[in-house]
């Protein structure tokens, strides 16, 4: 036995174990910590402790007052006790706002999202990245209050001006933003009542008052179609036009190619080279190149437009590009990231002109199977422009030019597009609805957008660069993985595909698996029992709704909607600024230069996620001001929709025929009283317990269009 220590202190019997009175305190704080925002009393305490006797609870009240003593707990109420706000780990992230108010952050430093309750939200605007403490658990998941914003990365919005004779306030038309501005009537700055404006953010202090602006644009009257567009534009934090810095420098671009540079280069100008592309593209970013280099051996490229040899780092062109991170495409204009120099002149693949490119090179057999690859800097000539309309009728039979090399390219893309989709890609497919506008931008009709085998044909040869792109920086042959930038996308969230498992079986059909690792299989299968059906798009997109979205990242999870282990963006730095860094990378690492700062890395993948979100927004918007603008006209008219949303204030519908989309106020149905059931996500009568759900076939009418809300009223009929 080993030897006794005299002087060892005796421990407290403090009810049904014995409790060391110097672990105690660690013992109590350990319980708030993982227990953030409760309150308990010292019995409560005990209990949790599993203190039972008179003696030790005793113990844990004389010690929960020592703590308040040295600022480890606060005492809200006599006899409460909660843990100090100093005491809660306070976690980093990107506050995003939702209609009611409320947010979510999502965290830097992990996947995890923690709520944030409409007045716990502080002095954070949409974006913001700020400091968030942990107060609470709500159905397992995280609550938070935020205790400080640490940088803003929006500091003006969008809203109409409202002047009385003593003040005046912004009120905001962003559904994201929860709070008005008010405005000095000297800051008004030549606005007047009724204008929707640009308000510059100068300065809040208080979360229950409104944050102080400036006026410093007025966009003109609300429901304009310049004014909304703008409006948009601004709400987003979308640029209007480029800095004259930027324009000048893109201006004094050398578009001549010298031989010096050809000569660091493969050249492809000899090899038959084409581009692909829709009719009303301006740039081509992208061509293919095809050539029979012995029996069963084949050559394929993949060229991308090399806009890293036009834009170097940290120049000014580069750091606009950085900011703005991609191409912003609304509905009736494009903003592009970079100058309309480079993306429709300089590194536009244009026929029958000299090119540099960023290339993937493979070598095939007759199969299609990957022999060789090769990725590298080029020169190219690409002989002919196709639009998708002409490709499709090649690959339909009829003649053209450059038949042979179509056929083949569209065949390798048809078994590159089955073997996807039994390695488990996702196939949702959709038709995509475009308006036709007149010259004022105004809409005069709808179509279909139906892609068929010649998009099928670019898209896979581009997933193809991408993919091996990906593979040879992250699997090399030889020593460890070198920084990069991959496009991941996580698992879908299975409670969201439970949800769609239960709602899938109410209406006649069956997902085989709500796992999410055996999801892919039991979707696509899902997607072919719906197809052609009333309720098909209803079901994709509570699909898509259940889905992770993809982001930039680079820690390699994989693509797994696309099925693959490796991916990135390679094939569009005229329009994302992700792929750009890739070709530089890829170009840094030919040469055996030293890897980038992963951190660096990390900063640009997190910026040009934030701002494809808010880009994809953007887009959505527009399309809404489009399709209110669409219906103005149409008050009264009556049309077939179905069921594709609800909450506890109405009913969302989606007519047939244009995907246009409506609410009709729960308020409104007034041959009973309605309430939204949250569990079973459906909208039941009180009295004589109608039923309405998703992907129930409707008829409505128009009752009301809003254009500065960009939001229809229905009617039920």
């Amino acid at each position: 036995m080993g030897r006794k220590n005299k002087n060892r202190r005796k421990p407290n019997k403090v009810g049904q174990r014995t409790v060391n009175k110097a672990s105690l305190r660690a013992e109590i704080m350990s319980e708030f910590r993982s227990n953030p925002g409760k309150v308990y009393n010292y019995k409560q305490m005990s209990a949790r402790l599993n203190i039972t006797m008179s003696e030790g609870r005793k113990l844990v009240l004389k010690t929960l007052n020592e703590l308040v003593d040295i600022e480890m707990l606060v005492q809200p109420s006599i006899g409460k006790f909660e843990i100090h706000p100093s005491q809660v780990a306070l976690l980093k992230g990107k506050i995003e706002f939702l209609k009611s108010g409320a947010a979510y952050v999502q965290l830097y430093d992990s996947t995890e999202e923690v709520f944030v309750s409409n007045n716990n939200t502080g002095l954070a605007f949409h974006g913001d990245d700020v400091e968030v403490s942990i107060i609470g658990w709500k159905r397992g998941k995280p609550e938070g209050k935020v205790s400080k914003v640490v940088e803003r990365n929006k500091t003006q919005f969008v809203g109409v001006l409202e002047v009385s004779p003593k003040h005046a306030f912004v009120i905001s038309t962003s559904q994201r933003d929860h709070t008005d501005f008010f405005v000095d009537r000297s800051k008004l700055n030549n606005a007047e009542n009724g204008d929707k404006v640009i308000v510059k953010f100068l300065d809040w202090t208080d979360p229950d008052k409104s944050p102080f602006g400036e006026i410093i644009a007025v966009l003109g009257k609300p429901g304009l179609h310049e004014t909304e567009m703008h409006a948009i534009m601004a709400e987003f934090g979308l640029p209007f036009e480029f800095p004259e810095a930027v324009e000048k420098e893109a201006s004094q671009i050398d578009v001549e190619i010298s031989e010096a540079e050809i000569a660091k280069r493969k050249d492809f100008r000899k090899v038959t080279t084409f581009t692909i592309d829709p009719h009303d593209a301006k740039d081509f970013d992208d061509a293919l190149s095809l050539r029979k280099i012995k029996e069963n051996r084949y050559e394929v490229g993949i060229h991308i437009a090399d806009v890293s040899h036009y834009v170097q780092p940290n120049d000014i062109i580069d750091k606009e590009a950085r900011q703005r991170a991609t191409s912003v495409y609304l509905v009736d204009r494009v903003i592009p990231m970079l100058p309309e120099v480079l993306s429709n002149l300089v590194c536009s693949l244009r026929p029958k002109e000299d090119k540099l490119c960023m290339s993937a090179v493979f070598e095939l057999n007759e199969k299609g199977e990957v022999l060789e690859e090769w990725f590298g800097k080029t020169v190219i000539h690409s002989d002919r422009r196709f639009t998708y309309e002409e490709a499709q009728e090649i690959i339909e039979g009829a003649d053209g030019d450059f038949k042979e090399e179509i056929l083949q390219l569209h065949a390798w893309a048809s078994d590159m597009r089955k073997q996807r989709m039994n390695a488990g890609a996702l196939e949702f497919g959709g038709v995509e609805v475009k308006f036709n506008l007149d010259d004022d931008g105004k809409p005069t009709g709808v179509y279909k957008k139906v892609l068929k085998e010649a998009n099928f044909l670019i898209e896979e040869f581009m997933l193809l660069a991408n993919r091996r792109v990906a593979q040879f920086v992250g699997k090399p042959k030889s020593g460890p993985p070198k920084p990069f930038i991959y496009r991941v996308h996580d698992l879908p969230d299975p409670d969201k595909l439970k949800i769609l498992k239960d709602f899938v079986h109410r209406l006649g059909y069956k997902l085989k698996s709500a796992r999410p690792e055996h999801a892919s299989e039991a979707l696509n299968e899902l997607m072919q029992q719906v197809k052609g059906k009333t309720e098909e798009d209803v079901i994709k997109q509570m699909a898509i709704r259940a889905m992770a979205k993809a982001t930039y990242e680079t820690e390699n999870i994989g693509h797994y909607g696309l099925a693959f282990d490796f991916y990135t963006h390679f094939t569009s730095p005229i329009r994302r600024y992700p792929d750009l860094i890739v070709h530089r990378l890829i170009d840094a690492y030919s040469k055996e230069k030293a890897p980038p700062k992963i951190e660096s890395l990390d900063k640009s993948c997190k910026h040009s996620s934030y701002m494809e979100k808010m880009a994809a927004e953007a887009e959505r918007s527009s399309i809404k001001y489009k399709q209110v603008e669409f219906m103005l006209d149409k008050i009264g008219s009556s049309f077939q929709g179905v069921i594709n949303g609800m909450n506890k204030w109405g009913i969302f519908v989606e007519l047939v025929d244009t995907k246009i989309e409506g609410m009709i106020p729960l308020s409104t149905m007034d041959d009973d009283r309605y309430r939204y059931d949250e569990k079973t996500n459906r909208i039941i009568g009180i009295r004589y317990k109608e039923v309405f759900e998703f992907g129930d076939p409707i008829n409505v009418e128009l009752f009301a269009a809003d254009i500065s809300q960009k939001q229809l009223e229905f009617r039920m009929l």
